[in-house]
């Protein structure tokens, strides 16, 4: 998922001043990546875990994912929506109105 201008449009967010949107997208980024790893992590054991933290390779993640999560694309896209269901709620609250 790219976090950009067209994400806070998409969001209703683009009247957010220019100068807390790339803080904004950056936790939202953050945020997201914690999320996610957090519950693609319930399902794994510690060895596993262990495994996963040692690969570096963005290609050899999916794999090593899709054999030992299969899920995951799952959990990311739901995880996803959850959070833009949230910033949606919160859209007056994040514009200060």
């Amino acid at each position: 998922m790219k976090f950009d201008e067209n994400f806070l449009q998409e969001m209703g967010l683009s009247a957010m001043p220019e100068d807390q949107k790339q803080d904004f997208l950056d936790y939202i980024q953050e945020e997201l990546e914690v999320r996610i790893g957090e519950r693609i992590s319930r399902g794994l054991t510690e060895i596993q875990l262990n495994q996963f933290d040692l690969i570096t390779d963005q290609a050899e993640a999916i794999k090593w994912l899709e054999k030992n999560r299969p899920d995951y694309r799952e959990i990311v896209n739901r995880t996803i929506e959850e959070l833009k269901s949230e910033i949606r709620h919160n859209r007056a609250k994040l514009l200060g109105a």
